[in-house]
């Protein structure tokens, strides 16, 4: 489980969030832009270091301001998707899909290499470079990265928000596959209601930097609090 208690200002904006997030499924950390959505999960991977509080995974300390623990992002058995991928240009798809693997120690390794490639379906792109790959692609390898580290848990930064509608509805049914298989629980980040609505277990929902909701997430709640998700049906092509 991972039990977060943060304080964070960054200029005139202050993050104060406390939440927890179960040992399976998708918990989706929703809200518009500038709520403070990436700058949490940030602080979760240790790529921003809050002011006070705690962050703890599986009771053991990730950061604790009163005990002045700051375990570095490296340490800390996550894997964490950006928006836009960050695959090495230079390398193929099967370097690329090593790399963090050939960090960990053989027994250490948790999931197989071909049961990765062939979840996401990427047999066929492993010797292409990801200039010659869709953004799909892009993001399927992108996905298959992390997961070769091993996580703990999983952070997806709005992994598909350079997608179109499309692209989407193509990479969605791969990460509940994902989650579904690898039993590896995700946080992921997204400002669209239908995106989360079609593969999230529960929901945070942010406002101003502050949690304003959680709980399990349907359509029966998202129809029931718009004040919460105003952007339901909206022609985004992911869900009707």
């Amino acid at each position: 489980m991972l039990e977060v208690t943060i304080h964070k200002k960054l200029g005139s904006f202050t993050i104060n969030v406390a939440f927890s997030s179960g040992d399976s499924g998708i918990t989706a950390i929703f809200g518009p832009s500038g709520s403070g959505k990436t700058s949490v999960i940030n602080m979760v991977a240790g790529l921003l270091k809050p002011d006070q509080g705690q962050i703890y995974f599986d009771s053991e300390p990730l950061f604790d301001s009163e005990k002045k623990i700051n375990v570095p992002p490296n340490k800390r058995r996550l894997g964490y998707i950006f928006q836009d991928g960050r695959l090495f240009p230079h390398l193929s798809v099967r370097s690329n899909l090593t790399y963090g693997m050939n960090l960990i120690p053989k027994n250490g390794r948790r999931l197989g290499f071909y049961d990765v490639v062939n979840m996401l379906d990427l047999g066929d792109l492993l010797h292409r470079r990801p200039a010659k790959l869709s953004g799909g692609e892009k993001q399927r390898v992108a996905i298959g990265r992390a997961l070769l580290t091993s996580p703990s848990l999983l952070l997806m930064d709005e992994p598909l928000s350079s997608l179109d509608g499309r692209r989407k509805s193509e990479i969605l049914p791969f990460i509940s596959k994902m989650q579904k298989k690898f039993l590896i629980p995700v946080l992921y980040v997204s400002h669209s209601t239908d995106e989360i609505l079609s593969i999230a277990d529960s929901v945070i929902v942010l406002r101003a930097g502050e949690v304003v909701f959680t709980g399990g997430l349907d359509i029966k709640l998202v129809r029931e609090h718009p004040e919460f998700f105003p952007t339901f049906g909206s022609n985004n092509g992911v869900c009707g």
